[in-house]
């Protein structure tokens, strides 16, 4: 699309829509994405003007997007192998599983089979998983819980298997919480398919681990200083209010435990407001530190 624009400036947008396949919403999407690329210094001088004005599209200052680019060989074999690997993976989205596939028939004869990607360190379990989601097959986990230092046996309705920060996940309906879980696979003892079938859902949730509060979590208020503002990001939190000297935030957790491990860890940047029970397990988890020292 990139090219095209920048040989016809004030291209009307239902045009652009139409020769490449957008909706005008994926066309603006795209355009932002474009609008904050640059070559590295990446100052404000460095990056591209891509914009909608009116009904009329403009991309600017990006000529070394004038013309699509001309791979070597190995390059395009490289391209080609990374987006099998991914593809693979089952973590691929369907606009890279279609470039994947032309990028395929421009590169390789017809009818031939020539690059097989491995990925090293695939732990067994994931076929096992990942054959059950694509068939909608149950399956029983006997899965050990960090968080809570206990191993269950449930029956779990798996979605899809994916990769994130090194570790492989398991993401599907837990029949044994009643809602949605990700499970590491590395914590999964044993698995196995039950025979029953289930019916997933018409819209499967993105793949990302995410933590669904329930009715029995164990909520707590913690006062964030601007220097903990991190954790709004990578905890379940709903913010209660906002202040230029603090946020306070609502926590939820299986365990009790987990946000106190966290308030262990922001130190004097977190300051639990009310929790009883966390306040209880934080007092436990220091002392435990704690006798290992005097020990």
């Amino acid at each position: 699309m990139l090219p095209w624009v920048i040989a016809h400036p004030g291209a009307k947008v239902d045009e652009v829509c139409e020769r490449f396949g957008y909706t005008r919403a994926q066309l603006a999407e795209d355009l932002a994405i474009v609008f904050v690329c640059g070559l590295p210094g990446y100052g404000p001088g460095d990056l591209m003007v891509a914009e909608i004005d009116d009904d009329e599209v403009f991309v600017d200052t990006a000529d070394y997007f004038a013309n699509a680019p001309r791979l070597a060989p190995a390059e395009a074999l490289a391209l080609l192998a990374s987006g099998i690997a991914v593809v693979g993976s089952g973590q691929a989205s369907a606009a890279l599983a279609s470039a994947v596939e032309k990028l395929s028939r421009a590169l390789l004869p017809e009818g031939t089979g020539v690059i097989d990607v491995d990925l090293a360190g695939e732990p067994e379990l994931v076929a096992i998983l990942r054959e059950a989601a694509g068939t909608s097959s149950v399956v029983e986990l006997t899965y050990t819980s960090l968080s809570r230092d206990q191993t269950t046996v449930r029956e779990v309705e798996p979605w899809s298997v994916f990769s994130s920060m090194g570790n492989w996940y398991l993401s599907g309906h837990c029949r044994l919480a009643g809602a949605e879980r990700s499970f590491r696979v590395d914590r999964i003892r044993r698995a196995e398919t039950t025979g029953a079938h289930f019916e997933p859902p018409k819209a499967l949730p993105p793949r990302a681990i995410r933590y669904t509060p329930s009715v029995e979590d164990v909520r707590c208020r913690i006062a964030l200083t601007p220097v903990a503002r991190w954790v709004l990001d990578y905890y379940p939190v709903d913010i209660v209010s906002e202040g230029p000297e603090e946020t306070v935030v609502e926590f939820s957790a299986g365990d009790p435990l987990v946000a106190a491990r966290l308030l262990l860890r922001l130190g004097p940047q977190g300051r639990l407001l009310d929790g009883p029970e966390v306040a209880e397990a934080l007092r436990t988890l220091r002392a435990r530190i704690l006798s290992v020292y005097r020990d």
